[in-house]
């Protein structure tokens, strides 16, 4: 790094936290809404947004110095991330169950002496060796023996004998089925043997997979043989587009339609994506719906809709400037569109009862996805725990669509279906689909993860990057049974 890069970052980092702003934090916590509070009566911008500004900056500059290296450019901006904290009210419900509730986030004054921080900022004693997550956790190297134990290895995809893992699924609600990578072709013929499985003898009949709503809606249509869609964007456009643009998925696809076609309409195998993103599909969803349907309430959602005009097809730019301005913010359009579309319901104006599922759900990815673009800014778990609760609320609401005995199985990243809270994700204050299920169906709900420790597996080296083939190395134990970290090596 040059000097002037040096100098850059120094002054960055003196606009960024001034010793006027430290003498303004309160002496125990300032909130989210004390800090708009303060923003509207015409004070400086809260800390955090003034640490995001000098991140953008920084970056940007070393953009500009020829500096290209994601990783490079991430370590260096973690230097103007402020010390926050997110504080979450937990409250049992029952002997098995808890409510997590976020407050939202709060920032400390920092002690300064030998438990603390240094008045440069750094941490002056070193950190404490990290506690176990349960005071009867294994050490690391017992919990690798113990994986190694109970992992069950498979040869061959096709021939693995399935009777045992339908015998512990037993009577489980749903199935959630994970990944260690987006782009491990034996992870994606592995899954789809286990559904196939599920679908045929234990009658399963909703698939929910990491994917756009209105993306996996266009899927939905033909394997259920519903009349077609158009969307705004192609469907799976976005990056990274070979996760489910790839020949493990089609030949499952074209296995469900072939299914689907020797049942009634009714127990046909529905297909739903769960994510929050596709805002600009999920806009025109909506509208095609209600242009059918009310052309006047066509014309008011396009209307509350316009809001987003600027920004649909990139809507990480409107969580910028919202997260700036309050005038430039949709939220209330959103609500008041989902809403009116609740209402509909209600009122026996729904039409084809498939179609308005389609259009209540996009409308619901609408309301999420404005919120999410507004929170990712500030880090912390806020935007992550965003995103899973709206999976998971997805796929109750497209369960109860189907039926009150409508089986489902969920397709997702291990990070995403694994219980968070026995990991080290509930100690950041992270939730996933797999923790909500656990806690809104107890054993009903059966968690499946897949791993591997070498191999090659499609990948990009940062984000929007083109697709390579990377190679992982082999992960070694040592004497203590730690497992070392592995290296993903281009090729």
């Amino acid at each position: 790094m040059n000097t002037q890069t040096v100098a850059i970052l120094a002054s960055l980092m003196a606009a960024a936290c001034s010793s006027d702003e430290r003498a303004r934090v309160p002496s125990s916590t300032s909130s989210e809404s004390a800090s708009e509070q303060a923003t509207n009566e015409g004070e400086a911008p809260p800390l955090e947004e003034r640490f995001a500004d000098a991140r953008r900056a920084l970056v940007d500059h070393l953009r500009g110095q020829g500096i290209q290296d994601e990783r490079v450019l991430n370590a260096i901006a973690a230097v103007l991330t402020p010390r926050t904290q997110e504080l979450v009210r937990v409250r049992r419900i029952d002997a098995d169950r808890v409510e997590r509730e976020t407050l939202g986030r709060v920032q400390f004054v920092p002690l300064v002496g030998a438990e603390g921080w240094t008045d440069e900022g750094a941490v002056a004693t070193p950190p404490r060796e990290r506690a176990p997550l349960r005071e009867d956790a294994p050490d690391a190297g017992a919990l690798g023996r113990l994986i190694a134990e109970r992992a069950e290895r498979v040869e061959d995809i096709e021939r693995v004998d399935l009777g045992p893992l339908l015998e512990r699924i037993g009577d489980a609600k749903v199935v959630l089925i994970g990944e260690a990578s987006h782009g491990t072709s034996e992870f994606y013929r592995m899954r789809a043997r286990i559904t196939r499985a599920l679908i045929q003898q234990k009658g399963f009949t909703v698939v929910g997979i990491e994917g756009d709503w209105p993306d996996v809606s266009v899927l939905d249509r033909r394997v259920r043989g519903r009349d077609p869609i158009e969307l705004r964007e192609g469907a799976f456009t976005r990056f990274p587009t070979w996760m489910w643009r790839n020949r493990e998925t089609l030949r499952f696809l074209q296995w469900l339609a072939a299914e689907n076609e020797g049942r009634d309409e009714n127990a046909r195998v529905s297909l739903h994506g769960l994510d929050v993103y596709g805002l600009h599909n999920a806009i025109g969803l909506v509208l095609d719906y209600l242009e059918e349907q009310d052309p006047d309430a066509a014309r008011a959602a396009r209307t509350r809709y316009g809001c987003f005009s600027p920004w649909e097809t990139d809507p990480a730019v409107y969580g910028r400037i919202a997260m700036r301005s309050e005038a430039h913010r949709c939220e209330d359009a959103a609500v008041a569109q989902l809403r009116d579309l609740v209402e509909r319901r209600v009122e026996g104006m729904v039409g084809d009862g498939d179609s308005y599922m389609d259009a209540e759900r996009a409308a619901t990815v609408v309301k999420n996805a404005e919120r999410y673009y507004r929170v990712m800014y500030y880090g912390g778990s806020e935007s992550w725990n965003l995103r899973d609760r709206h999976m998971e609320e997805t796929l109750e609401a497209v369960r109860a669509h189907r039926g009150p005995d409508a089986r489902a199985v969920v397709w997702a990243h291990n990070s995403h279906i694994g219980n968070a809270a026995a990991t080290e994700m509930g100690v950041r204050g992270e939730i996933n689909i797999g923790q909500l299920a656990r806690e809104r169906h107890g054993r009903g709900a059966y968690l499946i993860g897949f791993g591997t420790h070498r191999g090659t597996v499609a990948a990009a080296s940062g984000w929007d990057a083109p697709m390579q083939r990377m190679t992982v190395d082999e992960i070694n134990t040592g004497e203590d049974g730690r497992y070392r970290r592995h290296r993903v090596l281009t090729r």
